[in-house]
């Protein structure tokens, strides 16, 4: 089943695409430096990318189930630093499996599918980058109803599931090897509870950050964990003694033993909003001695210098003035309203950290007696979303998550705010799962870019510290360096991941019309450099 997807690759010389009858690019436009096409369509293929920045090379897991056919066909692709195919080789799965999450380690690829009929079974897929291999191994957990996030360390898959009972999230680790697996009971929580996690591929362990919450206050429990058996290794907890309540938070890296920074949101009498970013220094802890309590630093956001840069000039005036004037007259602090979700501390050169932090608020259509409304809603996050109704023949369905702005903050090791800077993004910014939206990648010279993408444009903003710079750049991705150009007609999954050597790498499904011939559909894959 050799090469069963035809392939296209053009080459985007810059010199070729100077060529072009194209808009002027901006001064600090990405070179696009590769491109490669596959004759493939969204209503009858599934593709999922991954990045191996180590490896400077991409894998496609593609799913390809033509009309009136039963059984989907599977097959990796591996491109290798200009998009040249390096390899393709073809998978037997059952068609009872679904595709549900892609993850890598240095070297390999895994695919984790799930049997949506059989309850609790998955099958794990992993690709050797190196040798070509391929081994499926076939776990049947009972229990796991649905697959939430998915990391791999040294062999072993750590996958957050949700339960059968619709009720509780746990992690299963997952042993590809041997086929064996476990639940992990030290991390069985209700699904409303926030939970992310770092891993330390060396010392083969992961730490999870998890909040713990009695309706009227949270607090956040860190827990290691072995990786190999997914014992408990130690656990703690931080809180704070104030009306302040710890919503989420993100650990620095494992594998950096001078440094143990925790970074998240904290909210205040409402548990759903955040208030401002806390951060604090866990390295006095790591004996995990309950005398050494680690020193909280909070950050309103109207501390922040950018924060507010996503609200009009005069908007923001008044809200200066309205915070001002509480404060003159020592009243309690505005309340906030916003969601926050966290990226992966960045380490930095000078070895402190960047945190990435997207705004977003969840977005709903109302209809009544058959008239769409947009709008937004100020209710918790489930996870679990459908059409209500009030009682007044309207009701209300969920459309997704709209991000609004990212906020950017740089700390030293100890958690102090040295600098903060803000991206506004476009009102199309909507993902359908909550995950995240705007792609950063840290540069050479130390300064980090955030981008995504929008239908056929990448839009872009280089952070510089705090130093200002536009929120509109953007520049279109081009099809073929011929003089007539094909012309884009839509675009479906339009997705961006960061690379290696100051490089994105842009993908998804287009509908294209070239200067003479018929339309195609192709998915693109598509080399960006900075």
């Amino acid at each position: 089943m050799k090469h069963f997807f035809a392939l296209l690759v053009s080459w985007l010389p810059l010199l070729a695409l100077a060529q072009r009858p194209t808009p002027s690019p901006p001064p600090d436009a990405p070179v696009q430096v590769a491109r490669a096409e596959l004759l493939l369509d969204p209503a009858n293929d599934d593709v999922q990318v991954q990045s191996l920045p180590a490896d400077t090379a991409v894998v496609l897991f593609i799913r390809h189930q033509p009309p009136g056919t039963r059984k989907p066909r599977y097959v990796f692709q591996h491109y290798g630093a200009n998009l040249h195919l390096r390899n393709e080789v073809a998978v037997e799965i059952g068609p009872e499996f679904e595709m549900k999450r892609v993850c890598a380690e240095p070297g390999i690829v895994y695919a984790l599918l799930l049997a949506p009929e059989t309850p609790g079974r998955l099958l794990a897929v992993a690709y050797d980058v190196r040798g070509g291999q391929v081994r499926l191994q076939q776990f049947d957990t009972k229990l796991c109803r649905d697959v939430v996030a998915l990391k791999a360390m040294d062999g072993r898959l750590l996958v957050n599931v949700t339960l059968s009972d619709q009720q509780h999230q746990t992690v299963l680790l997952l042993d590809v090897a041997n086929g064996q697996f476990q639940f992990l009971p030290s991390l069985y929580e209700p699904l409303n509870t926030e939970l992310t996690s770092v891993a330390d591929r060396p010392a083969g362990r992961a730490e999870f950050v998890l909040s713990q919450s009695n309706g009227r206050k949270q607090r956040l429990l860190l827990k290691r964990l072995s990786a190999s058996r997914g014992e408990l290794l130690n656990s703690e907890l931080v809180q704070t003694e104030s009306e302040r309540s710890l919503l989420t938070a993100q650990l620095s890296s494992p594998e950096d033993t001078t440094t143990r920074l925790l970074a998240g949101t904290y909210g205040l009498r409402d548990l759903r909003y955040a208030q401002g970013l806390f951060a604090t220094d866990l390295t006095s802890r790591a004996d995990n001695t309950a005398s050494a309590k680690p020193a909280l630093r909070f950050y309103d956001f109207k501390r922040f210098r950018h924060f507010f840069d996503y609200l009009g000039p005069d908007r923001q005036v008044r809200l200066h003035d309205r915070t001002a004037r509480r404060e003159a007259r020592a009243a309690s602090p505005l309340r906030w309203h916003y969601h926050l979700l966290l990226h992966e501390l960045l380490r930095q050169p000078d070895g402190g950290y960047t945190l990435v932090a997207e705004v977003y608020t969840p977005q709903y259509s109302y209809s009544s007696y058959g008239s769409p409304l947009m709008m937004m809603s100020p209710y918790p996050l489930t996870g679990r979303y459908s059409s209500l109704g009030n009682g007044y023949g309207s009701s209300r369905t969920f459309v997704g998550f709209h991000t609004t702005h990212v906020l950017v903050c740089g700390f030293d090791k100890r958690g102090n705010l040295l600098w903060d800077n803000n991206y506004v993004v476009g009102p199309g910014v909507v993902r359908s799962e909550l995950e995240e939206a705007v792609q950063p990648l840290q540069l050479a010279d130390g300064r980090l870019m955030l981008a995504y993408m929008l239908d056929n444009e990448l839009h872009y903003k280089r952070i510089s510290q705090s130093d200002a710079s536009p929120n509109d750049t953007k520049v279109e991705l081009l099809t073929s360096s011929a003089e007539a150009p094909d012309k884009v007609l839509d675009v479906h999954q339009p997705d961006l991941l960061p690379w290696a050597n100051n490089q994105y790498l842009a993908s998804g499904f287009q509908r294209l019309r070239p200067g003479r011939g018929e339309e195609r559909q192709v998915f693109f894959l598509q080399v960006l450099k900075f």
